[in-house]
């Protein structure tokens, strides 16, 4: 196996484990989404409501491709930090202080470390982000009761896609689906949301002191 296919597969396994997989093998780019002037009112409303927000906690519940669940308690501090903390038996945690990003084995006390920047959390932990943009938003979706947008990748990310749902009523976020190369969904549904509560900087200090492989 080659330095680039290890790289890789660490960094595929990493991002499954915060539910925002995305594929290595590839899949062509879709051409940009052309949006009806309702659509395009619809993505400012949420863009103004997304970017609005600083700081968000509260519980979430994860499923992975195969079935398998987990569920724990995460934390976001925008720009750029974040934390997964998953309940037993899971033992990881995921956390961004803002540059790097650690999948961190709590039973092994190992981590694999990344760039934020090579990363689909880039998209949720941005200062800002143009979500009215056919450059980052793909394709706009409308249910009776949600609102789905399904994001571009950048070709250094991998292909596939990362889809936001938000509630139709009052826009806020409620899912992410993200689907790889193969066709394979990780979701990440969060509940019991606070906005607006002061985060603990605790919460997204990384120890770089662990073991780690660090993907560059």
């Amino acid at each position: 196996m080659t330095a680039r296919n290890t790289a890789s597969g660490t960094t595929r396994r990493a991002l499954i484990a915060s539910g925002l997989a995305l594929a290595i093998a590839g899949i062509a780019r879709p051409a940009q989404a052309a949006f009806s002037a309702t659509q395009a009112a619809t993505l400012k409303q949420i863009n103004n409501y997304f970017n609005s927000i600083r700081t968000m906690q509260g519980r979430f519940i994860q499923f992975g491709p195969n079935g398998e669940q987990s569920e724990g308690v995460f934390f976001i501090s925008r720009p750029g930090k974040l934390r997964f903390h998953y309940s037993p038996p899971v033992k990881m945690d995921v956390i961004c202080d803002g540059n790097q990003v650690a999948v961190r084995d709590s039973k092994m006390m190992t981590q694999d470390l990344y760039p934020l920047s090579k990363t689909p959390l880039r998209y949720l932990l941005a200062d800002r982000i143009d979500l009215t943009s056919s450059d980052i938003v793909q394709k706009l979706v409308e249910e009776p009761d949600l609102i789905s947008l399904i994001l571009a990748q950048d070709p250094n990310l991998g292909d596939g896609s990362l889809k936001l749902i938000f509630d139709k009523q009052n826009l806020e976020l409620r899912q992410w689906v993200v689907t790889d190369a193969q066709g394979l969904d990780t979701s990440v549904a969060i509940y019991d949301v606070e906005l607006g509560r002061p985060a603990d900087p605790k919460n997204f200090k990384i120890d770089y002191y662990l073991p780690s492989t660090k993907l560059r």
